[in-house]
Order: C-alpha cells, then structure tokens, then sequence
C-alpha cells in the first residue's frame, strides 16, 4: 500500500467555505429560501445569455458566471431532493462550489468520449488492482490488520443474461445472469438511464432511500449512498457518454461533497480527487489532473480508530482497462490499459 497520504490539515471546512464565499454573491440573510435561490439562479443564467461584445473581460466574466450558476443550481437542487429521503442526521452543506467547477469540467471531459459499440453478446471488461484491510480478533481479543493486494479481472453480459466470469488473483468464479439493478449493473442498464441529472438523481435516490432513507436505522444516510453509487457505476461499468456526463452532473447536486487537491490510487499515481465525508472517513473518487478520465477510488480515515490512525488508507482501487470486448475470457487490448469516462 502506498504511503502517500492527502493533507487534510489543508481540506477543511474553513477553507472550503472560503471558497464558497469567494464564488458567490453574499446571501441576504443566513439561509435563504429555496425560491429566493431559484431567482438568483434565473438572474445568472440569463446574464450569462445577454449577448454582449467578446473581449478577455468579457471571458472572465463569463467563467465566473459559468461556476457561479452551477454553484447556485446544485444548492437549490440538493435542498430540494435531499430532504425526501435524508435520515434525522444533521443535513450536509451544499457540494462546495470547488467541486461543482471540477466536476463540471469532467462531465464535459466525459461527454466527449466515443459511444462504445456495445452488443447484447457481448461482454463489459473491468481490470482493476486494490488494497484493502482486514480486521481479525487475536487470541488475547486485541483486533490485529492485514493490508491486502487483490488483482482482478471481471467479464459482465452487456444486458445481464449471460453468465458472467471473475477472475481475482487467478482464481476464477463464475458470476450469475442478472437483468440489472443498482447494486448487479450491467452496460444496458446505464443506457436506459436519464441523461438530465435531475432525473438521473432522483432515480439514485429512490433506490438509496430504500434502505438508507428516512426511518432506516443506516448509519450511511441517502446522500452519501447516493455517493456511493454513482461512484461504483462509473468504477464498475461501462456507460454510454452521456450517462457518465449526467451522473457526474447529478453528483454535483449531492450535499457534502468535497474536492482533494492530492490523492493516490493503488498504483501510485495521483490526481485530483471528488470526495465525501461519512462516519470518520473520506471516499474519494481520484482524476488524471491532465486528462480528468477516472483513475480510481480510495477510503481514507479523518479519526483514529479500531481501523488505524487519521490519514492512514483503508482501501483503494484503480482502474486499469474498462472496455466492450466480444467473448467471455477476453482481455483489453494494450490501447485500452487507460481508463477514461
């Protein structure tokens, strides 16, 4: 396991909320109503509609509006979904306005990337290496850890009715058909998805209140599920351009989500990571800086405890080749050893 580790004395509230401060207009009162932020939000997206002369000014005006209206629209949409399904927990702040902007950036990154020409025959390809760590109880009762490495290979049908294959540290198992769901995901599933994020978010959120919800006894809450599960989607699965654009958009809109200047996938190599807090530790989701494609994720402890001390890493992954390939066993070409969304 990598000992790089994310300063967290420089990813703080304070900071983030400075951040915040800096790209938005000062609110009236401490909590405006959604419907006053609703009229902001019209304000700024039609300033940044107004035909206007282009000059450099002109540019940086635009940028700031840009980030700005994002800002604003994830806020509004948060508190407008979060409550249905939230447990009685303290509610998140809005996704900082740092991680809206970058966010944004990937999702159009995402966009652009060619349709794949996905089959019903076919399979989805996944090539990951993780650490992780284990807990045993030791015959004097002190828990005692173990880091371990996992080297994997998945095959999933494309739509769920072929039996699959895993194949992790050489050992192989055959994964069983399904017809798709958000915790057994295949490519036809993602397809079938909406591509607004407001849509795409609500769906994600149905599924997470099921058992996260309000009334459950979940210590994870829906937000954070929400979380989670667009971050195993765009791990796990192969998706049409737009979904992947849409759920980076749609995971914009979900309170307490953070940005990581620094972070390190199971390889080593770093980038910029999309995070959120929950039960003393921090999930990420790691980004070439250059590229923005996904180069993994990561769990990272902020408290001390029975799993190690804050800062220490409890698991992470990265992916190495995520591709349609056209039988059952096949491997990613060399070219595909580069994940992108």
């Amino acid at each position: 396991m990598s000992n790089t580790r994310t300063n967290h004395s420089e990813w703080n509230e304070h900071s983030e909320r400075r951040e915040l401060a800096r790209l938005l207009p000062p609110p009236p009162h401490p909590e405006p109503s959604p419907s006053h932020l609703a009229a902001r939000r019209d304000v700024l997206l039609a300033e940044f509609g107004r035909p206007r002369p282009f000059s450099a000014l002109t540019a940086r005006w635009r940028s700031l509006v840009v980030v700005t209206a994002v800002a604003t629209a994830a806020a509004i949409t948060a508190a407008a979904l979060a409550p249905d399904t939230t447990t009685s927990r303290s509610p998140s702040p809005p996704a900082t306005a740092a991680s809206v902007e970058l966010l944004d950036r990937i999702a159009r990154v995402a966009y652009a990337q060619p349709q794949p020409l996905a089959q019903d025959d076919q399979f989805t390809y996944l090539r990951t290496v993780s650490h992780s760590r284990s807990l045993t109880e030791a015959p004097d009762g002190s828990m005692a850890r173990a880091d371990l490495t996992t080297h994997t290979e998945r095959w999933t049908s494309v739509d769920g009715t072929r039996t699959g294959l895993e194949r992790r540290n050489g050992a192989e198992t055959q994964l069983p058909y399904t017809t798709g769901s958000m915790g057994s995901r295949t490519y036809r599933l993602l397809s079938a998805m909406p591509t607004d994020p407001d849509a795409l978010l609500k769906q994600i959120y149905a599924d997470a209140g099921l058992n996260h919800g309000s009334g459950s006894a979940s210590s994870t809450g829906a937000d954070h599920e929400a979380f989670i599960t667009i971050g195993d989607l765009l791990r796990d699965v192969v998706a049409p351009p737009q979904v992947s654009s849409a759920l980076y958009r749609a995971a914009a809109r979900i309170p307490g989500v953070v940005t990581v200047d620094d972070s390190v996938d199971a390889t080593g190599r770093h980038g910029v990571a999309v995070a959120r807090v929950n039960d003393g530790r921090r999930f990420e989701w790691i980004f070439d800086p250059a590229t923005l494609g996904l180069l993994g994720t990561r769990t990272v402890l902020i408290r001390d405890g029975v799993w190690g001390n804050a800062g220490d890493e409890v698991d992470s992954t990265a992916v190495l080749a995520q591709c349609i390939v056209g039988a059952l066993g096949e491997a990613a070409p060399a070219v595909a050893a580069e994940s992108s969304h």
